[in-house]
């Protein structure tokens, strides 16, 4: 999707979760006369951690963070450090961690959920197996990213012109590792080498060399037993640029 617009919504719910160090914390709780963690701070860090971490999202972005157990007791921590696991990242439901190394060290983590609403593309009829898809095959479809599989398509430019790998029903999300690109070029077929620059244009034909599809590379050999390299265009072209 182009240009897409960001927000983000924070909504509290849930529970925290508390790894073994924090709960030993817990347990013992600060010294008598120390003070006491404010844990609408530590889902505030959460929050604004989040929302760094979701940036970069399209569309519009929610997230709902857990509530931190006040009975954890814990000793006040001069800068709470909210992190993520390697790894990981502000997507679906998730854990961020929260670390305290002074005055006393203990780490809790508290539970999160990060919803990313946005346009995406859907089969809008039954497709079959091998169907080169059209403007008229697919159809907008606004849910959340995050509870459909990896790869669906937001940007109509990366289905329309492909084709199908399988037989998709009506309303399945269109996926990258579903669909083909269309072959622009094959190996052993004839086609035009276009070399255009600043005042010149040279077309000629050669021997396709290897497949390929639009935009990627391809190499031709000509009558003369020259070897071309090139781009690959729709209706086996070899673009050369200069």
């Amino acid at each position: 999707m182009k240009n897409p617009l960001h927000a983000v919504v924070i909504l509290i719910t849930g529970a925290a979760l508390c790894a073994l160090p924090c709960a030993r914390a817990a347990t013992a709780g600060p010294a008598d006369g120390a003070a006491r963690q404010d844990v609408a701070q530590l889902r505030s860090a959460v929050e604004q951690f989040l929302q760094r971490q979701s940036g970069g999202l399209p569309g519009e972005v929610r997230i709902e963070v857990g509530q931190v157990d006040a009975r954890l007791n814990l000793p006040a921590c001069m800068q709470p450090e909210p992190f993520i696991a390697h790894g990981s990242r502000a997507w679906g439901k998730t854990a961020v961690g929260i670390r305290c190394t002074a005055p006393a060290p203990w780490t809790i983590y508290v539970t999160a959920n990060v919803h990313v609403m946005a346009d995406y593309l859907a089969a809008a009829a039954p497709l079959v197996q091998g169907q080169l898809i059209g403007p008229n095959d697919i159809a907008r479809v606004r849910g959340d990213l995050t509870m459909l599989p990896a790869g669906v398509i937001t940007d109509a430019s990366l289905a329309i012109g492909r084709t199908t790998m399988s037989s998709l029903q009506l309303g399945a999300p269109l996926r990258q590792d579903t669909l083909r690109a269309q072959a622009a070029v094959q190996m052993g077929q004839t086609i035009r080498v276009l070399s255009a620059g600043p005042g010149f244009s040279v077309s000629t034909e050669g021997r396709a060399m290897n497949n390929a599809t639009e935009g990627q590379t391809v190499q031709a050999k000509t009558a003369g037993g020259q070897i071309i390299s090139g781009i690959a265009r729709v209706g086996g072209i070899l673009e050369v640029a200069h």
